[in-house]
């Protein structure tokens, strides 16, 4: 792929204003030598502005999602996007959420760029856990993890009854429930169905990926041993 078509399609402009950044010396090797647009180079050793190039297509990125913000590229208030660089919604393809969570649920939040690897993590058929931190508005009735567990409990509009999730009770209002499918506000639905009224929902894992230490609003990419990890099944 030629030079200016790659840079262009992770973002950093049109393929003309691309090809004005090749003829103002913007665009360098590693030793600050001015690369022309035929150059056949390593994706590593290019520089803009004398910063790395973002890496090729196939990223996959963990990012702490706060409150507040909307997984979407366009939509009323605070958006995902905001807190990345401006470059990866111009992408070509875009950096995509994986799955969504909803503006008032925080946690671990994937995107990626790959069509497959995404259908891979989001595709019920794969049974991916996922596990939230939940807080409860009232207190727990004690029915709930042999409900959950069931795997008959109907959702409103819902035709089909949900895969069995596991419930950990952590105090009277807070538990932690892995689940496996991702039908809309379907943690909230569930205690609804009970019920219930979730006050605060976080995701903390997804497979045997954890958000660990991520502080809130930051973002990092994954690397290969972590993309392992995020398809083990660890013990709900």
């Amino acid at each position: 792929m030629k030079l200016v078509k790659l840079i262009a399609n992770l973002g950093y402009g049109s393929r003309k204003e691309v090809t004005a950044m090749f003829r103002s010396g913007r665009i360098t090797d590693a030793n600050g030598e001015v690369l022309y647009a035929d150059d056949q180079i390593e994706h590593d050793q290019i520089r803009i502005d004398d910063e790395p190039l973002d890496p090729p297509a196939g990223v996959l990125l963990m990012l702490h999602k706060p409150v507040g913000y909307t997984c979407s590229t366009k939509d009323h208030g605070e958006l995902i996007y905001e807190l990345l660089p401006p470059r990866f919604r111009l992408r070509s393809p875009i950096v995509a959420n994986v799955g969504r969570l909803d503006r008032d649920t925080s946690g671990l939040l994937l995107l990626t760029d790959d069509g497959a690897l995404l259908h891979r993590i989001s595709s019920p058929r794969h049974k991916l856990p996922k596990f939230y931190e939940v807080t409860l508005a009232r207190d727990l009735k004690g029915n709930e993890e042999a409900i959950f567990a069931s795997g008959k409990l109907m959702l409103e509009s819902e035709k089909e009854p949900l895969a069995p999730a596991h419930m950990t009770v952590i105090s009277n209002r807070q538990v932690r429930i892995t689940v496996t499918e991702g039908r809309y506000h379907q943690v909230r639905r569930m205690f609804a169905a009970v019920g219930n009224h979730v006050e605060t929902l976080h995701r903390s894992q997804i497979g045997g990926l954890m958000l660990s230490d991520l502080m809130v609003a930051e973002w990092r990419m994954l690397n290969e041993t972590e993309r392992h990890l995020l398809f083990t099944q660890p013990p709900p």
